[in-house]
């Protein structure tokens, strides 16, 4: 009879689960501003609370964030548009010097014995598609951050609610002390890394924009962006921000150079993931490769481009909130990278 109502309950909830996940991808024209509003607040809330302890009125703190956020997501978006404008009108020179370049390659292995032409490939080969694909996404993504005055009010109403949340808590919940504890420590916690992990992302889109800026390849801007976005994505966020600069590096300027611009990507990680990230983070809060992967195809599909963006923070969040809890922890050590007591 136990077994019977333990299946049970593992098949409602998995039917539950897929109604959830159908209902968010019906609502997610309204989920996806939320949930990036709820991104952008976390990162803020540091800096309000800091505000706050200086006395500084909730309502100018809020004004001086706004201004913060509108200056940085409009500086941001404009140069991307830009470099996204002109990228879409070098594609044509960008494919022909490809050819060009993979013709040079197929002599010299033709050379060496190797007999495939160019030709018989070509039509498999299509740089266009991958920059194209690429730059869909980018505009997708910006597609969303141009309804910015959505985004920014409810990032102004999450900000003024914060400040009484702890309050409404500590009424709402039996034990108020021990549980506004671990609400409290678990916020902090979430705070904490989202922090670090975005100043650590920054410093790396500055230093691979800088980079291939020396190196020579065109709109260092955008992929010091695209860095910066997809550092948020652990194990394979590096990799896929390096693909496209590598490639146009190719294109662009040849095969000495690209490599010279993958170099750059894997030393910037090696030492913003490896090196800098751990001394701050403290205890690792890795997921498995296997629970990255699924998260990117579930949410991207649920939400798009800002649903891959996003996935890796709010998994992490729930790992969190897991472990906080310890009837859900057998959860946050199935999701973590490593297996630990």
């Amino acid at each position: 009879m136990s077994e019977s109502r333990g299946t049970t309950q593992w098949l409602v909830g998995i039917a539950a689960f897929i109604l959830i996940i159908a209902g968010l991808k019906e609502a997610s024209q309204i989920v996806v501003p939320f949930m990036l509003s709820v991104f952008i607040a976390i990162i803020c809330s540091p800096l309000q609370n800091t505000l706050r302890r200086y006395h500084v009125p909730t309502w100018l703190s809020i004004v001086f964030i706004v201004l913060i956020i509108v200056a940085c997501l409009g500086s941001v978006g404009l140069l991307v548009a830009a470099s996204l404008d002109d990228f879409s009108k070098q594609l044509p020179n960008y494919r022909t010097r490809f050819g060009s370049e993979m013709s040079a390659i197929f002599a010299q292995l033709n050379h060496l014995g190797i007999n495939i032409s160019y030709q018989q490939i070509k039509g498999y080969v299509d740089p266009s598609s991958l920059m194209t694909l690429f730059t869909n996404t980018l505009t997708s993504l910006g597609s969303v951050l141009t309804n910015v005055f959505v985004v920014i009010m409810i990032v102004v109403f999450i900000l003024l609610e914060a400040a009484e949340i702890p309050k409404k808590l500590s009424y709402a919940l039996d034990d108020a002390t021990h549980s506004m504890a671990k609400v409290n420590q678990f916020i902090s916690t979430v705070n904490r890394y989202l922090m670090i992990k975005t100043l650590i992302s920054i410093g790396t889109g500055v230093f691979v924009g800088v980079w291939v800026w020396v190196v020579g390849v065109d709109f260092p801007v955008l992929w010091g962006v695209c860095a910066f976005l997809l550092n948020f994505i652990p194990n394979i966020g590096s990799i896929l921000a390096a693909i496209p600069a590598v490639f146009l590096a190719f294109v662009q300027l040849g095969s000495f150079e690209a490599l010279i611009t993958g170099l750059g990507f894997l030393l910037v990680n090696l030492v913003m993931g490896n090196l800098i990230e751990p001394k701050f983070m403290g205890k690792g809060v890795g997921l498995s490769p296997l629970v990255v992967f699924l998260s990117l195809m579930l949410w991207g599909w649920v939400f798009g481009p800002v649903g891959m963006l996003l996935s890796i923070p709010l998994t992490i969040i729930l790992k969190f909130a897991f472990e906080a809890n310890p009837k859900m922890r057998w959860l946050a050590i199935l999701i973590d990278s490593k297996a630990h007591p």
